[in-house]
């Protein structure tokens, strides 16, 4: 007389965590895709990005659960549980070293390299309607103040050459960083000021930044000030800094190839 062999069923949670996984990973991609081609509002977008990492932490819990029931009653389902727990923490490992940003850094989302006197961003209808019918408001002292402790690095640019060839070079620089430019004006005039609006986008969602660029002629030299500042959340976790700095760089490479 033949025995059957009977199977252990599937565990339903390591199924389910799979599923889960590579949907969270389908959706995430999808309101990346959509926020960063403009095609839905950006607070629409994270709405869908929030959704994504919610259904990730789901299934990583759902895979958490399998890995006890399977250890408990033999059911089948360890390679679903293990594939739904990796795909969740790949998924969910960008958001958490956003986490890990928020808790080391400051609450900014403007940052400038004149904290005294920040370079204000220019009110014309053209660059005004480019900014969403927004203008980012002056930075408190307090927030200055944080911002000189948490990135002392961030300094104003100072060239050795005349007011109207730093200008060429900060357009240059801007052109190589590959920002939209919304306004524009050379140095001289009532105040001898010059400036460059424009706006940038972040690498992987593609949120619209602000940016102002002031041009000041000194004796002998340019001062170059710039300020970046989010468009949207509170929280910036370094992205404003980091494209200060690049543009300092950017600027003595374009000084270098003259």
């Amino acid at each position: 007389m033949r025995r059957q062999i009977v199977e252990e069923p599937e565990c339903l949670s390591a199924v389910w965590s799979l599923r889960l996984a590579i949907f969270a990973l389908a959706v995430g991609a999808m309101a990346i895709g959509v926020t960063r081609f403009q095609l839905v509002e950006v607070p629409a977008g994270l709405a869908v990005f929030g959704s994504a990492i919610l259904i990730a932490c789901i299934a990583l819990l759902l895979a958490a659960t399998a890995a006890v029931v399977i250890w408990r009653t033999g059911r089948r389902g360890g390679g679903k549980a293990l594939g739904g727990a990796l795909l969740a923490a790949v998924w969910l490992a960008w958001p958490g070293w956003l986490a890990a940003q928020a808790m080391r850094l400051p609450v900014l989302n403007d940052v400038t390299t004149d904290i005294a006197d920040p370079p204000q961003f220019s009110m014309s209808r053209k660059a005004t309607e480019a900014r969403g019918d927004r203008t980012p408001p002056t930075p408190s002292a307090l927030v200055r103040q944080q911002q000189r402790i948490a990135y002392p690095g961030v300094q104003a640019i100072l060239l050795e050459v005349e007011a109207d060839e730093a200008y060429q070079l900060v357009l240059k620089a801007v052109q190589a960083r590959g920002w939209k430019i919304i306004d524009q004006s050379a140095p001289g005039g009532r105040s001898g000021l010059g400036h460059v609006d424009a706006v940038d986008r972040t690498l992987i969602m593609g949120f619209p930044d602000d940016i102002t660029i002031r041009i000041k002629p000194l004796a002998g030299q340019t001062k170059i000030d710039v300020r970046s500042a989010s468009r949207y959340g509170r929280n910036d976790f370094g992205v404003n800094a980091r494209r200060v700095e690049q543009f300092a760089q950017e600027m003595q490479n374009q000084l270098d190839a003259r």
